[in-house]
Protein backbone atom coordinates (compact mmCIF):
# COMPACT_ATOMS: atom_id res chain seq x y z
CA UNK A 1 0.00 0.00 0.00
CA UNK A 2 1.41 3.39 -0.59
CA UNK A 3 2.03 6.10 1.84
CA UNK A 4 -0.31 8.44 1.02
CA UNK A 5 -3.18 5.26 1.73
CA UNK A 6 -1.42 5.08 5.11
CA UNK A 7 -1.24 9.15 5.65
CA UNK A 8 -4.81 9.09 5.07
CA UNK A 9 -4.96 6.94 8.23
CA UNK A 10 -2.47 8.86 10.17
CA UNK A 11 0.05 11.45 9.80
CA UNK A 12 3.28 11.47 12.74
CA UNK A 13 5.82 13.73 12.64
CA UNK A 14 9.06 11.80 13.66
CA UNK A 15 9.70 14.71 16.58
CA UNK A 16 6.39 13.65 18.34
CA UNK A 17 6.93 10.19 18.16
CA UNK A 18 8.32 10.33 21.71
CA UNK A 19 5.73 11.85 22.86
CA UNK A 20 2.99 9.84 21.51
CA UNK A 21 4.30 6.93 22.82
CA UNK A 22 4.66 8.27 26.47
CA UNK A 23 1.30 9.61 26.80
CA UNK A 24 -1.43 7.21 26.39
CA UNK A 25 -4.23 9.69 25.91
CA UNK A 26 -2.06 11.36 22.95
CA UNK A 27 -2.08 7.33 21.75
CA UNK A 28 -5.26 6.85 22.33
CA UNK A 29 -6.25 10.33 20.24
CA UNK A 30 -4.37 8.35 16.84
CA UNK A 31 -6.13 5.43 17.93
CA UNK A 32 -9.34 6.79 17.53
CA UNK A 33 -8.57 9.25 14.77
CA UNK A 34 -7.32 6.02 12.53
CA UNK A 35 -10.74 4.25 13.30
CA UNK A 36 -12.72 6.87 12.74
CA UNK A 37 -11.53 7.01 9.31
CA UNK A 38 -11.51 3.35 8.65
CA UNK A 39 -14.99 2.98 9.90
CA UNK A 40 -16.39 5.82 7.51
CA UNK A 41 -16.70 3.39 5.03
CA UNK A 42 -19.93 1.92 4.94
CA UNK A 43 -19.73 -1.76 4.68
CA UNK A 44 -21.23 -2.25 0.85
CA UNK A 45 -20.74 -6.42 0.48
CA UNK A 46 -23.39 -6.42 -3.22
CA UNK A 47 -20.28 -5.38 -5.31
CA UNK A 48 -16.97 -6.80 -6.38
CA UNK A 49 -15.94 -2.97 -5.79
CA UNK A 50 -17.08 -2.73 -2.36
CA UNK A 51 -15.56 -5.65 -1.10
CA UNK A 52 -12.31 -4.69 -2.87
CA UNK A 53 -13.08 -1.06 -0.62
CA UNK A 54 -13.71 -3.02 2.43
CA UNK A 55 -9.91 -5.07 2.33
CA UNK A 56 -7.96 -1.82 1.42
CA UNK A 57 -9.06 -0.41 4.67
CA UNK A 58 -8.62 -2.95 6.71
CA UNK A 59 -4.97 -3.04 4.76
CA UNK A 60 -4.36 0.27 5.72
CA UNK A 61 -5.09 -0.62 9.32
CA UNK A 62 -2.50 -3.29 9.38
CA UNK A 63 -0.05 -0.88 7.60
CA UNK A 64 -0.69 1.98 10.12
CA UNK A 65 0.01 -0.34 12.73
CA UNK A 66 3.09 -1.41 11.10
CA UNK A 67 3.98 2.19 10.52
CA UNK A 68 3.69 3.47 14.17
CA UNK A 69 5.32 0.32 15.47
CA UNK A 70 8.39 0.88 12.70
CA UNK A 71 8.60 5.23 14.73
CA UNK A 72 8.30 3.73 17.82
CA UNK A 73 10.92 0.99 17.50
CA UNK A 74 13.11 3.68 15.62
CA UNK A 75 12.60 5.66 18.50
CA UNK A 76 13.38 3.22 21.43
CA UNK A 77 16.79 2.41 19.66
CA UNK A 78 17.77 6.13 19.24
CA UNK A 79 16.99 6.48 22.82
CA UNK A 80 19.39 3.27 23.28
CA UNK A 81 22.31 5.17 21.80
CA UNK A 82 21.22 8.40 23.61
CA UNK A 83 23.62 7.02 27.15
CA UNK A 84 26.26 6.29 25.24
CA UNK A 85 26.49 9.63 23.16
CA UNK A 86 25.89 11.01 26.67
CA UNK A 87 28.48 9.56 28.15
CA UNK A 88 31.11 10.16 25.37
CA UNK A 89 29.85 13.81 25.66
CA UNK A 90 30.55 14.00 29.37
CA UNK A 91 33.97 12.45 28.85
CA UNK A 92 34.55 15.59 26.63
CA UNK A 93 33.39 17.97 28.95
CA UNK A 94 35.40 17.18 31.63
CA UNK A 95 38.26 16.62 29.83
CA UNK A 96 37.92 20.44 27.87
CA UNK A 97 37.32 21.87 31.10
CA UNK A 98 40.56 20.11 33.18
CA UNK A 99 42.63 21.19 29.75
CA UNK A 100 40.39 24.72 30.47
CA UNK A 101 41.44 24.90 34.29
CA UNK A 102 44.87 23.81 33.79
CA UNK A 103 45.22 26.76 31.02
CA UNK A 104 43.27 29.34 33.48
CA UNK A 105 46.20 28.42 36.08
CA UNK A 106 49.12 27.46 33.87
CA UNK A 107 50.25 31.29 35.02
CA UNK A 108 49.98 30.67 38.56
CA UNK A 109 51.34 26.96 38.38
CA UNK A 110 54.56 28.55 36.25
CA UNK A 111 54.70 31.15 38.85
CA UNK A 112 54.96 28.85 41.75
CA UNK A 113 57.15 26.24 40.10
CA UNK A 114 59.20 29.82 39.29
CA UNK A 115 59.15 30.44 43.09
CA UNK A 116 60.01 26.84 44.51
CA UNK A 117 63.15 26.93 42.05
CA UNK A 118 63.99 30.32 43.35
CA UNK A 119 63.59 29.10 46.88
CA UNK A 120 65.62 25.83 46.35
CA UNK A 121 68.36 27.65 44.45
CA UNK A 122 68.60 30.08 47.37
CA UNK A 123 68.79 27.31 50.04
CA UNK A 124 71.25 25.07 47.67
CA UNK A 125 73.42 28.77 47.75
CA UNK A 126 73.31 29.15 51.12
CA UNK A 127 74.23 25.75 51.96
CA UNK A 128 77.28 25.94 50.30
CA UNK A 129 78.18 28.91 51.89
CA UNK A 130 77.96 27.48 54.93
CA UNK A 131 79.65 24.79 53.81
CA UNK A 132 82.29 26.24 51.99
CA UNK A 133 82.97 28.36 55.40
CA UNK A 134 82.70 25.43 57.35
CA UNK A 135 85.28 23.78 55.01
CA UNK A 136 87.77 26.57 55.32
CA UNK A 137 87.42 27.57 59.10
CA UNK A 138 88.32 23.53 59.43
CA UNK A 139 91.38 23.63 56.48
CA UNK A 140 92.52 26.53 58.94
CA UNK A 141 92.21 24.65 62.08
CA UNK A 142 93.89 21.61 60.42
CA UNK A 143 96.67 23.71 59.11
CA UNK A 144 97.40 25.94 62.80
CA UNK A 145 97.26 21.85 64.61
CA UNK A 146 99.90 20.93 61.49
CA UNK A 147 102.21 23.57 62.10
CA UNK A 148 101.74 23.08 65.80
CA UNK A 149 102.79 19.40 65.74
CA UNK A 150 106.03 20.56 63.33
CA UNK A 151 107.08 22.77 65.53
CA UNK A 152 107.12 20.48 68.66
CA UNK A 153 108.37 17.91 66.46
CA UNK A 154 111.15 20.19 65.63
CA UNK A 155 111.27 21.42 69.14
CA UNK A 156 111.40 17.76 70.08
CA UNK A 157 114.51 16.93 67.31
CA UNK A 158 116.34 20.06 68.02
CA UNK A 159 116.57 18.83 71.71
CA UNK A 160 117.26 15.22 71.16
CA UNK A 161 119.76 16.56 68.60
CA UNK A 162 121.91 18.70 71.21
CA UNK A 163 121.28 15.65 73.38
CA UNK A 164 122.49 13.53 71.27
CA UNK A 165 125.26 15.67 70.10
CA UNK A 166 126.37 16.90 74.32
CA UNK A 167 126.43 12.78 74.85
CA UNK A 168 128.84 12.62 71.70
CA UNK A 169 130.87 15.19 72.54
CA UNK A 170 131.09 13.78 76.16
CA UNK A 171 131.82 10.64 74.83
CA UNK A 172 134.62 11.81 72.55
CA UNK A 173 136.04 14.38 75.61
CA UNK A 174 135.78 11.35 77.86
CA UNK A 175 137.77 8.91 75.16
CA UNK A 176 140.67 11.59 74.98
CA UNK A 177 140.52 12.26 78.80
CA UNK A 178 141.22 8.79 79.03
CA UNK A 179 143.51 8.39 76.51
CA UNK A 180 145.82 11.62 77.12
CA UNK A 181 145.37 10.13 80.94
CA UNK A 182 146.76 6.42 79.83
CA UNK A 183 149.71 8.11 77.54
CA UNK A 184 150.19 10.29 80.69
CA UNK A 185 150.48 7.45 83.11
CA UNK A 186 152.42 5.30 80.16
CA UNK A 187 154.78 7.73 80.03
CA UNK A 188 155.31 8.38 83.77
CA UNK A 189 155.50 4.81 84.62
CA UNK A 190 158.52 4.70 81.64
CA UNK A 191 160.08 8.23 83.33
CA UNK A 192 160.10 6.31 86.64
CA UNK A 193 161.39 3.78 84.98
CA UNK A 194 164.09 5.58 83.41
CA UNK A 195 164.51 7.40 86.14
CA UNK A 196 164.89 4.69 88.73
CA UNK A 197 167.62 2.46 86.28
CA UNK A 198 169.15 6.22 85.83
CA UNK A 199 169.87 6.61 89.74
CA UNK A 200 170.38 2.82 90.06
CA UNK A 201 173.38 3.18 87.45
CA UNK A 202 174.40 6.37 88.89
CA UNK A 203 174.74 4.19 92.21
CA UNK A 204 176.27 1.43 90.91
CA UNK A 205 178.57 3.78 89.25
CA UNK A 206 179.15 5.58 92.91
CA UNK A 207 179.56 2.23 93.68
CA UNK A 208 182.53 1.42 91.43
CA UNK A 209 183.83 4.52 91.71
CA UNK A 210 186.04 2.29 93.79
CA UNK A 211 186.82 -0.12 91.54
CA UNK A 212 186.79 2.20 88.62
CA UNK A 213 189.46 1.34 86.88
CA UNK A 214 187.77 -2.29 86.16
CA UNK A 215 184.18 -1.59 86.45
CA UNK A 216 184.83 1.86 83.92
CA UNK A 217 183.47 -0.53 81.02
CA UNK A 218 180.43 -2.14 82.94
CA UNK A 219 179.55 1.97 84.04
CA UNK A 220 179.94 2.84 80.07
CA UNK A 221 177.61 0.33 79.45
CA UNK A 222 175.00 0.58 81.73
CA UNK A 223 175.06 4.39 81.16
CA UNK A 224 174.29 3.82 77.31
CA UNK A 225 171.55 1.02 78.11
CA UNK A 226 170.26 4.00 80.46
CA UNK A 227 170.12 6.46 77.59
CA UNK A 228 168.91 3.65 75.40
CA UNK A 229 166.01 2.51 77.25
CA UNK A 230 165.56 6.55 78.08
CA UNK A 231 165.43 6.92 74.65
CA UNK A 232 163.07 3.81 73.71
CA UNK A 233 160.65 4.88 76.75
CA UNK A 234 160.01 8.10 75.31
CA UNK A 235 159.78 6.74 71.58
CA UNK A 236 156.89 4.45 73.17
CA UNK A 237 155.73 7.49 75.30
CA UNK A 238 155.29 9.52 72.23
CA UNK A 239 153.64 6.56 70.35
CA UNK A 240 151.56 6.23 72.76
CA UNK A 241 150.12 10.04 72.59
CA UNK A 242 150.12 9.57 68.68
CA UNK A 243 147.48 5.97 69.30
CA UNK A 244 145.65 7.79 71.89
CA UNK A 245 145.42 10.61 69.36
CA UNK A 246 144.48 8.44 66.56
CA UNK A 247 141.72 7.05 68.85
CA UNK A 248 140.13 10.28 70.22
CA UNK A 249 139.88 10.85 65.76
CA UNK A 250 138.01 7.80 65.36
CA UNK A 251 135.87 8.34 68.33
CA UNK A 252 135.06 11.77 66.78
CA UNK A 253 135.14 10.10 63.42
CA UNK A 254 132.38 7.40 64.59
CA UNK A 255 130.07 9.84 66.22
CA UNK A 256 130.30 12.44 63.73
CA UNK A 257 129.06 9.13 61.36
CA UNK A 258 126.46 8.25 64.27
CA UNK A 259 125.14 11.60 63.79
CA UNK A 260 124.65 11.46 59.74
CA UNK A 261 123.09 7.94 60.33
CA UNK A 262 120.48 9.40 62.83
CA UNK A 263 119.76 12.97 60.38
CA UNK A 264 119.62 10.38 57.47
CA UNK A 265 116.75 7.98 59.87
CA UNK A 266 114.63 11.32 61.00
CA UNK A 267 114.73 12.46 57.49
CA UNK A 268 113.64 8.62 56.13
CA UNK A 269 110.84 8.72 59.03
CA UNK A 270 109.69 12.58 58.34
CA UNK A 271 109.18 11.37 54.16
CA UNK A 272 107.76 8.33 55.26
CA UNK A 273 105.35 10.45 57.42
CA UNK A 274 104.54 13.23 54.37
CA UNK A 275 103.85 9.97 52.03
CA UNK A 276 101.96 8.55 54.99
CA UNK A 277 99.65 11.69 55.34
CA UNK A 278 99.67 12.13 51.15
CA UNK A 279 98.33 8.71 50.34
CA UNK A 280 95.26 9.08 53.75
CA UNK A 281 94.71 12.47 51.88
CA UNK A 282 94.60 10.84 47.98
CA UNK A 283 92.43 7.71 49.65
CA UNK A 284 90.18 9.71 51.40
CA UNK A 285 89.71 11.77 48.56
CA UNK A 286 88.60 8.81 46.20
CA UNK A 287 86.01 7.46 48.56
CA UNK A 288 84.41 10.92 48.78
CA UNK A 289 84.88 10.66 45.15
CA UNK A 290 82.88 7.27 44.94
CA UNK A 291 80.09 8.03 47.11
CA UNK A 292 79.31 11.41 45.02
CA UNK A 293 79.47 9.40 42.24
CA UNK A 294 76.82 7.09 43.53
CA UNK A 295 75.10 9.94 44.76
CA UNK A 296 74.57 11.55 41.51
CA UNK A 297 73.89 8.37 39.60
CA UNK A 298 70.61 8.07 42.22
CA UNK A 299 69.58 11.61 40.29
CA UNK A 300 71.52 14.57 42.94
CA UNK A 301 73.28 16.94 40.77
CA UNK A 302 76.88 17.49 41.62
CA UNK A 303 75.94 20.45 44.32
CA UNK A 304 73.25 18.61 46.24
CA UNK A 305 75.72 14.82 46.18
CA UNK A 306 78.68 17.38 47.65
CA UNK A 307 76.45 18.63 50.40
CA UNK A 308 74.62 14.82 51.46
CA UNK A 309 79.16 13.57 51.86
CA UNK A 310 80.17 16.71 53.55
CA UNK A 311 76.98 16.45 55.94
CA UNK A 312 78.00 12.22 56.47
CA UNK A 313 81.90 13.34 56.89
CA UNK A 314 80.41 16.11 59.46
CA UNK A 315 78.25 13.16 61.56
CA UNK A 316 75.23 15.47 60.97
CA UNK A 317 73.49 12.08 59.24
CA UNK A 318 72.87 9.92 61.89
CA UNK A 319 73.34 5.91 61.71
CA UNK A 320 75.22 6.82 58.38
CA UNK A 321 79.41 7.20 57.93
CA UNK A 322 82.19 6.77 55.23
CA UNK A 323 84.68 4.15 55.46
CA UNK A 324 87.69 5.24 55.05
Amino acid sequence: MAAEDIKDLVVIEKTSVQEVFLHRPTLDGILDQIRTKALSIAPDLSTATSRKSIASVAYNVAKAKTYLDDLAKERVAELKELPKLIDENRKYMRYSLDALKDEVRQPLTDWEAEQERIAAEKKAAEEAAALARQIEADHEIGLLMNREHDRLAEEKRQAELRAQQEREAEIARQAEERARREAEEKAEAERQAAMRRELEAKLAAERAEQEREAAEQRAKDAEARAVREKAEAEERARQAAIEAEANAKRAAEEAAAAERRRQETEAEAKAAEERRRAADTAHRAMVNREALDDLMATGLNEEQAKAVVCAIVKKQVRHIAIQY
